[in-house]
């Protein structure tokens, strides 16, 4: 069992703790707890660079050693870290799993030593046909993210 986990932070007040769990070539689970955000949906997403020397605006575009285009969790063509989106209740916090198979914790495409971030807005999973939708789903500024790293 190969375990991660990144502590997210924030200069507008957002926390949580996600934690990455694998089980041999199986798919990697994904929980994790956040507070602090504005109610509805954010984009949630498995960002490139595990740099937060600028903040969250130097982890990188989103995970995509496939080069194929931005898109949702099931579809075929997606970035490997489009995640989708994290649903926030009206108390600003939201409990939550993804299972996904293209975020290993092993590996070529491993994710440890990278970053996970949360948008500002919801992700159009890439049909919203802003100009974005494509690219970065069009889910906004960057307002939380933490650096993978593995956990014992």
């Amino acid at each position: 069992m190969a375990k991660g986990v990144a502590v997210l932070s924030s200069n507008e007040g957002v926390c949580g703790t996600i934690y990455f769990a694998q089980e041999g070539d199986g798919p990697t689970t994904v929980t994790g707890n956040i507070s602090g955000l504005k109610p509805g949906l954010h984009g949630f997403h498995v960002h490139a660079l595990g740099d937060t020397t600028n903040g969250c605006m130097s982890t990188g575009p989103h995970f995509n050693p496939a080069g194929k285009e931005h898109g949702a969790p099931e579809d075929a063509n997606r970035h490997a870290g489009d995640l989708g989106n994290v649903n926030v209740g009206d108390d600003g916090t939201v409990s939550f799993t993804i299972i996904d198979k293209q975020i290993p914790l092993c590996g070529p495409n491993s994710i440890i030593g990278r970053a996970v971030v949360v948008h500002g807005d919801p992700d159009d999973l890439g049909k919203g046909g802003h100009e974005l939708s494509k690219s970065t789903g069009n889910a906004g500024g960057r307002i939380a993210c933490g650096i993978i790293g593995l956990q014992g």
